[in-house]
């Protein structure tokens, strides 16, 4: 569970960084981070990917989850 914040709150801060940013925040960084994780791994998944099951295979797939989340995000916003 911690790995999870942890690797959760890096993907997110660099998604947001990636995504030219400033970020939301720690506590929505994280978030961003784990569901974007969760969005990843389904996605891999779905597509018959897999990136190892180690921390930067994890944070990988995380940070393209993150990606994709805020990438949806701003394009509901608008």
């Amino acid at each position: 569970m911690i790995w999870t914040i942890i690797i959760g709150g890096i993907a997110g801060w660099l998604a947001g960084k990636i995504m030219r940013g400033d970020g939301f925040g720690i506590i929505v960084d994280i978030i961003v981070g784990v569901i974007g994780g969760w969005l990843g791994g389904w996605l891999f998944g779905k597509l018959g990917l897999h990136m190892g099951n180690g921390l930067i295979g994890s944070l990988i797939v995380a940070l393209i989850g993150s990606i994709i989340l805020i990438w949806l995000v701003r394009l509901i916003k608008r």
